[in-house]
């Protein structure tokens, strides 16, 4: 038996080329990523930005209790000055949650990936090669691994992204979730769902810090009111608590969460003054020494409050022609991902391998099919054939 042989996909690819042009979209339409865009590409979610809802409950639910329940107490035992404590809970919940926006729907640094792979020979210099690198063993040119970067006279490797075809910057990674290369990346954050980066890092500090705040102050007012239920009513602190229990619940809540926030807080505290993102600090575990971005506490925290905020590399809204030659550069054939811009040849060695797999896979199925047989008599005759089936398809 011989097998059936497999299509020419060289005419449907270049027929897919020339007639893949289509109307103009904008960048956002054909981001490569996996983020989630909203008002026409002005604002940028990660995958998961749906969990910025339940965020938002976590912090507004207490403070709703705390409005419509604790604060009337409040206000009878302080009158203007019970006002004031109020206005301070809702605009200080009002600034917060702009900064869980701020830092969940802006670009957090996306280096933008190359179209097309750069030519190896204008990539790759000599002088900087990781040493790890032995080259292709087929001959064939391909991107080393690493290479090396002197920054404030310390030698630091950077990697070649296969996804982005281009070599991460210095203290950038590729986020597995977003699909993305971001540069200085700390870390992917469930809680706003977006990556934490260098364009947003500064907001997500004064977040989380700023929910420490909140959390301290409705659990420092909660205990006012009920020091104050035991003042007038001449009660112990079980019964404040019978004659106020929205305010034991938040007391518990909110020590529970100053415990979590504060510690977060406290440990990017800790990464800012020594210039370390949480992504480097768990993998490589710097010293003051083999920190090459360490430039002392004062610079440190000049350069993540103060410094100026990098403008991104990516608009979003630039309009870009939907052709497949932007768009479609990869596509997934016989279950691996092919660049459409790789060489013919390429192509035509891989579709030559195929051809030899099937011919192999043919054979296989030649001697199982007198098994049919027995899946008719000792299994279910639709699971067999199944089994026929797909090792033909394959």
């Amino acid at each position: 038996m011989h097998p059936t042989p497999l299509p020419s996909y060289h005419h449907h690819f270049s027929e897919s080329n020339n007639n893949h042009q289509g109307p103009t979209l904008r960048l956002y339409q054909v981001w490569k990523g996996s983020n989630r865009f909203f008002l026409g590409g002005r604002l940028i979610f990660g995958p998961d930005g749906q969990s910025i809802f339940f965020t938002l409950f976590l912090i507004l639910a207490p403070v709703f209790l705390f409005c419509a329940f604790v604060s009337q107490g409040l206000l009878n035992a302080f009158h203007k000055s019970g006002q004031l404590i109020l206005v301070v809970c809702v605009v200080f919940t009002a600034y917060v949650i702009a900064l869980l926006f701020i830092t969940a729907g802006r670009d957090p640094g996306i280096i933008p990936r190359n179209a097309h792979p750069a030519d190896v020979d204008d990539e790759i210099d000599t002088s900087s090669l990781s040493t790890d690198w032995a080259g292709s063993q087929s001959g064939a040119p391909s991107f080393p691994p690493t290479k090396n970067i002197t920054v404030n006279g310390i030698v630091v490797k950077v990697k070649y992204c296969q996804t982005c075809m281009l070599y991460r910057p210095p203290r950038c990674s590729h986020c597995s979730i977003c699909n993305n290369c971001v540069e200085r990346f700390d870390h992917h954050c469930p809680w706003v769902g977006q990556c934490i980066g260098k364009r947003n890092y500064r907001f997500f500090f004064m977040f989380v810090s700023s929910t420490t705040l909140l959390c301290l102050y409705v659990f420092a007012f909660c205990w006012v009111n009920i020091r104050k239920i035991m003042e007038v009513e001449g009660c112990n602190l079980w019964k404040a608590l019978l004659k106020s229990p929205i305010s034991g619940i938040l007391i518990t809540y909110t020590f529970v969460v100053s415990w979590f926030v504060g510690g977060l807080t406290a440990f990017h505290l800790y990464l800012i003054v020594t210039n370390q993102t949480t992504y480097e600090n768990f993998r490589y575990q710097y010293d003051r020494r083999t920190n090459p971005y360490n430039l002392g506490c004062s610079h440190n925290l000049w350069e993540i409050f103060c410094s100026k905020m990098p403008s991104s590399k990516n608009n979003f809204r630039e309009k870009v022609k939907n052709d497949s030659s932007s768009i479609l550069n990869t596509s997934s054939y016989m279950g691996r991902t092919m660049s459409l811009d790789m060489p013919k040849t390429s192509f035509d060695v891989d579709i030559e391998k195929r051809q030899a797999v099937d011919a192999e896979e043919f054979e296989d199925v030649q001697s199982q099919i007198g098994m049919v047989g027995w899946f008719g008599r000792y299994g279910t005759p639709s699971q067999g054939t199944a089994g026929i089936t797909r090792v033909v398809g394959s």
